[in-house]
């Protein structure tokens, strides 16, 4: 029986993802996929928590239903109801807070020989070569979401993929179905991808 693991460590990918937001409370996903074909062979599929790992709550519903919809999207089919589908993919995933740097205040104070200026291009000369931000919000909190998926053909597990992103508790995408909806588009964006790469879907 062929199998692998994936692993990729929270701590490390979040602090890469938490230096390269494109707007406020949003960051590029990583994901990784491995698989031993091309996968060009499709057939009906089911959708499954992993044994032994997430029960079937409603937030799995809502990342088994994000699942399901990108592998019906990349070529799968539904089996009839009441049969088990030709591949089998089980889903788990995982959440965790962590802190975030303050973000930075669009007012800035130079000191020295620099300038006093204002988000909007206004300003005051105060001199100075050192700036500084004034303000900003402390003890921000963001969410470590992370999402695998392992499809298996029989006994045989035949694709794996992870996509891992970190969430703003303040941006209005922090909900359990925005974010399952994200990282399984990340995950199946150029399905199968390619095996053993680690990439950034934004």
């Amino acid at each position: 029986m062929r199998s692998f693991v994936v692993a990729i460590a929270i701590g490390a990918g979040a602090a890469g993802l938490s230096g390269c937001a494109t707007t406020p409370g949003s960051f590029p996903v990583q994901v990784s996929r491995y698989h031993f074909d091309a996968m060009k062979s499709r057939g009906t599929i089911t959708v499954a928590p992993l044994p032994g790992g997430t029960v079937a709550s409603i937030e799995y519903k809502t990342y088994a239903a994000a699942v399901e919809a990108e592998l019906l999207r990349a070529g799968f089919t539904s089996p009839p109801p009441g049969t088990p589908g030709e591949y089998l993919a089980t889903v788990s995933f995982s959440r965790a807070e962590r802190p975030l740097p303050p973000k930075r205040s669009p007012f800035t104070i130079g000191i020295g020989g620099g300038s006093f200026s204002g988000g909007r291009g206004g300003g005051v000369g105060l001199g100075g070569g050192v700036s500084f931000p004034v303000g900003g919000q402390r003890d921000r909190v963001g969410i470590v979401s992370e999402l695998s998926v392992r499809i298996r053909h029989g006994a045989d597990a035949i694709w794996e993929g992870q996509a891992q992103s970190l969430t703003d508790t303040s941006a209005p995408n922090v909900d359990t179905q925005a974010i399952a909806g994200r990282l399984a588009r990340a995950l199946f964006t150029g399905f199968p991808g390619e095996s053993g790469r680690t990439i950034e879907v934004k």
